[in-house]
């Protein structure tokens, strides 16, 4: 693969600036880091030389990096630009790289490759759910267990298969 999808982790992380491979982000992620080393113009040098491109993933491939993260329980935990570098993975089939567990949760759900930059990354791979510490009910979501009223707490689970109340 010569290619990466950056998240704002990477760039903090200075990824593309030590890096020879092409890089990939989307507008939102830009817009969130356009600030890093603003008076060297690095990341301008990056888009000139072509090693960085801006790209917006299609609206099919967003669907389902949505879809994806509600089914894993993070899309909570996602913002809107974490969702675009995980629907811009799904769209080219490239290696994010971020540090963020939420994203890197959902992509290996999903089967993407993903590497850490200053982490060891995620060890399991599973979805969230909220439960019930005192009826021992499973939920999709909430704060407050509807049916005795107890704050819910939220685990990731290994398996797939898991029963939930809704």
């Amino acid at each position: 693969m010569d290619f990466r999808i950056l998240d704002a982790s990477a760039f903090y992380a200075g990824v593309p600036f030590r890096s020879s491979d092409d890089c990939y982000t989307t507008s939102s992620v830009y817009d969130e880091i356009k600030h890093i080393k603003k008076n060297h113009d690095a990341l301008g040098t990056l888009l000139e030389t072509n090693r960085l491109k801006i790209r917006e993933p299609d609206l099919e491939s967003t669907k389902n990096a949505i879809k994806a993260a509600k089914e894993t329980g993070d899309f909570p935990q996602l913002s809107k630009q974490d969702i675009s570098i995980i629907a811009l993975c799904i769209e080219m089939n490239g290696q994010i790289i971020s540090d963020d567990f939420a994203i890197s949760n959902v992509a290996r759900n999903l089967g993407l490759e993903i590497s850490p930059i200053m982490t060891k990354g995620i060890e399991d791979v599973g979805k969230w759910i909220h439960y019930c510490p005192g009826c021992r009910t499973n939920h999709i979501t909430g704060k407050e267990c509807p049916m005795c009223g107890t704050p819910l707490k939220r685990k990731l689970l290994k398996e797939k298969s898991v029963p939930l109340n809704e």
